[in-house]
């Protein structure tokens, strides 16, 4: 990490969640601490800073297209044979999906009868999220030279599935969603696509952060369960009152991601000028925050990060969501509890959901038979040791041959998916719990 400049740095910064939100209570000096507070301040910063109410959405580009893609940047350079697929959710969200059908070198560009895996990215990131290392190391190579038929899910807001039927990314209400539709649309239509393409075939999956919380909020609804075979679930996020990060914790206490809400922003855009405007003067305060380690304060002290696979990171990422997301998330770390988007009033809750307050996932109703993968760090700032072991009492009793739980001591948030040695500390436990519940 010693090598990247103070650019690459920033762009560091700009990849996470609520660096953005932070950047807001820095410039604007305030600290918001109730709705009507958020409220009035909202207003003012509105007139104040136009420039933050908008943003400019991308144009999607067609998976495949001439501007490149996700098989041809990343896969087919290291002779992986790849597929761009797209797949149209029930709401109308057109998602890019990558399969890597076999192995390096293999010469067939069909899965025939191989097991499926579906691997899904966490907040902020894209389907590259498997691919950021060596093929030798990173997880999306490993299971197709392992004799997996590999699909990679790109969720809505990506910047390959910013499609849809009938809406531009440049409409707000393109952005008129929180992981509750992640959830209720973008995973099930995935697995769906995914199952009927490979001949009605069970699937594993695999989930990193945000990924884990869509798996789980789905399976404790009994959606999917006819169609997978287990789920690996790196850095597992439910409970979220323990969070340790500095970062996510000021923000999330201060309700920036909900002034953010209020502003109009409806996209939250980490690449936009506003962002950068306010990341600026943020890093000119050092009292509030050191951005030359930003990654730590944000994820936990990551122990096996190298330089090329950060440079690959930054060249991909990190990619746009909805700042309804950021809300919802940051409402899961105030409360500590696992619902469905709050609209902070009784009548549009009851407007939404038929009761004055969000309904509640119950996490404690995923089957007991389902094989389930734990694999969460020591150092993580994000998905903190004790949340984890709250989400693990939540699904007790679970069938002991069922449950895989590994820790890492040393590892934090982006370790699960970019370290170095994860091959041998991580991926090779997960094939070895795959290859048990095949």
């Amino acid at each position: 990490m010693g090598s990247i400049n103070v650019k690459c740095l920033m762009l560091v910064l700009l990849c996470q969640l609520l660096c953005f939100a932070i950047s807001f209570d820095g410039a604007v000096g305030v600290r918001i601490n109730n709705k009507d507070q958020l409220m009035r301040w909202s207003s003012t910063v509105s007139q104040q800073a136009p420039a933050a109410a908008s943003a400019i959405a991308p144009v999607a580009p067609a998976p495949g297209s001439a501007t490149g893609g996700t098989c041809k940047n990343r896969v087919e350079i290291f002779g992986y044979p790849c597929e761009e697929h797209t797949v149209t959710t029930d709401d109308g969200y057109i998602l890019s999906i990558q399969r890597i059908p076999n192995g390096q070198y293999s010469g067939s560009n069909t899965g025939g009868n191989k097991t499926p895996v579906l691997l899904q990215h966490g907040l902020m990131m894209d389907g590259i999220t498997w691919l950021l290392n060596s093929p030798d190391e990173s997880l999306g190579y490993i299971l197709a030279d392992n004799g997996y038929d590999v699909w990679i899910a790109n969720s809505r807001g990506t910047i390959y599935s910013l499609g849809h039927t009938s809406l531009s990314a440049a409409d707000p209400e393109y952005w008129n969603w929180s992981w509750d539709e992640l959830t209720a649309y973008d995973l099930p239509a995935t697995f769906e696509y995914v199952y009927n393409q490979t001949g009605q075939q069970q699937l594993h999956y695999v989930g990193h952060s945000l990924g884990t919380l869509i798996a789980l909020t789905a399976l404790c609804q009994g959606n999917l369960l006819n169609m997978l075979k287990s789920a690996a679930l790196l850095g597992p996020i439910a409970y979220m009152d323990q969070v340790n990060s500095p970062l996510a914790r000021s923000a999330a206490d201060s309700f920036i991601a909900d002034a953010i809400y209020w502003l109009g922003l409806d996209q939250f855009d980490p690449n936009g000028e506003a962002v950068h405007n306010f990341l600026t003067k943020l890093c000119k305060e050092p009292s509030l925050v050191n951005c030359f380690d930003l990654m730590t304060s944000f994820t936990g002290p990551n122990c096996c990060l190298n330089s090329s696979a950060v440079e690959v990171f930054l060249d991909h990422e990190p990619q746009s969501t909805a700042t309804k997301n950021m809300v919802h998330l940051s409402q899961m770390i105030r409360r500590g509890t696992v619902t469905e988007y709050d609209y902070d009033d009784a009548l549009e809750n009851m407007k939404h959901y038929g009761q004055s307050s969000p309904p509640a996932y119950n996490i404690s109703s995923i089957p007991s038979d389902v094989p389930l993968f734990f694999g969460y760090g020591g150092q993580d700032k994000l998905a903190d040791v004790k949340d984890v072991e709250h989400l693990l009492q939540s699904i007790q009793p679970h069938d002991d041959d069922k449950l895989t739980l590994h820790y890492l001591a040393d590892y934090s948030h982006a370790d699960l998916v970019m370290a170095v040695n994860a091959k041998q500390a991580l991926y090779d436990p997960i094939l070895a719990f795959f290859n048990l519940h095949s």
